[in-house]
């Protein structure tokens, strides 16, 4: 009797912990897919408002799609953002004037190469592609440099996260001064005169080339990073520190090492967020904290520490921006981001997607 009563409690037991389990996964859908629904309204809701205010159909489409470009843009800053502060655990505001460097360091190359024929439809050459490859992990390297410099001093005496965030900020100021000490004030471009034009997409939908291009761009290196996070030993190490630091480093991981990892993909991410901004409008010193806050918002709409979840939010920041430039001024776009960045705080302050 009693291993029967041992067996047939083992099984209740389990019968209990797989209610759990599915009652816990209903919960998280429940809330990803409460929190998506919302946000399909606000983005209707932007639609209906650009309708009645006299935007066509046409018009919207047009800016729903130049919309989920511009999400890629902040995506490839954000992914960075989000990286860096799951392992670092400290918003770097100084991340934005790493997207600025990496596109200027990207423009002076092109000036020291000769200028190549357009590739397909785009308004770029091989020199640009170049470019960014070499601005990548340069930026990186930058990204490095500071942290030992500073921010590893700051980790070694244990100071307060505030500190962090105002070292940061002030690393954004200095970086930015040395731009303009080397580029100066003017805005700039990566090609002069050269067209772009526009693809014809069905519903009489037009498309540059080129924003088709950052937005391929972005997939390929988010699934690029989530392949780092899930299958390397350098991902898994990253993630270790990410969720325990200390116990990282008990168990024979050189967390130093991590942190440098973490800053050279997040610099080299930065860049290339940089490029593809520049190409879309023009190089000036203050591209990247302008960015700075759609990025945040795109981060914590999605929620911290996740790749995907910082793509998801970036593409809702975007189309929401460029939608309602229907019936506002674009110089409010920052503003609609911060909108959203509050809401999600409000109504579901882990994100999206968050596991917990």
């Amino acid at each position: 009797m009693s291993d029967a009563y041992t067996l047939e409690d083992k099984r209740l037991m389990d019968k209990t912990l797989a209610a759990q389990q599915r009652t816990r996964l209903r919960e998280k859908l429940g809330g990803r897919a409460g929190m998506g629904a919302g946000l399909l309204l606000i983005l209707i809701v932007m639609w209906l408002m650009g309708l009645g205010l006299g935007a066509g159909l046409q018009q919207l489409l047009s800016l729903t799609i130049w919309g989920i470009m511009l999400g890629g843009i902040i995506a490839l800053g954000g992914v960075g953002l989000t990286l860096c502060y799951g392992v670092l655990k400290f918003p770097n505001f100084a991340h934005g004037e790493l997207v600025t460097l990496g596109a200027y360091i990207t423009f002076a190359i092109i000036q020291m190469l000769p200028k190549s024929a357009p590739i397909w439809h785009f308004s770029f050459g091989w020199e640009l592609l170049l470019g960014m490859v070499i601005a990548m992990p340069v930026t990186g390297l930058v990204a490095v440099v500071i942290d030992r410099l500073l921010y590893r001093r700051l980790r070694v005496a244990k100071s307060a996260l505030v500190l962090f965030a105002m070292a940061s900020l002030g690393m954004a100021f200095f970086l930015r001064s040395v731009i303009y000490l080397l580029w100066g004030s003017d805005f700039h471009f990566f090609y002069v005169g050269r067209a772009n034009p526009a693809l014809h997409l069905p519903l009489g939908v037009r498309v540059q080339a080129d924003q088709l291009f950052v937005f391929g761009l972005v997939v390929v290196l988010v699934v690029l990073l989530y392949l780092l996070l899930a299958k390397t030993k350098v991902g898994k190490a990253m993630r270790a520190t990410a969720d325990n630091p200390d116990l990282a480093q008990v168990r024979g991981i050189n967390t130093e090492r991590i942190n440098a990892w973490t800053w050279m993909i997040g610099g080299g991410l930065a860049a290339a967020g940089g490029v593809m901004y520049g190409l879309a409008s023009q190089l000036r010193p203050d591209m990247g904290f302008t960015l700075l806050l759609p990025m945040f918002a795109a981060v914590i709409l999605g929620s911290i520490g996740s790749a995907f979840g910082a793509l998801a939010g970036a593409i809702v920041i975007g189309i929401a921006m460029q939608v309602t430039s229907s019936f506002m001024s674009p110089a409010y776009g920052p503003a609609v981001a911060f909108a959203l960045m509050v809401l999600a705080l409000i109504v579901r302050p882990q994100g999206l997607f968050a596991d917990k």
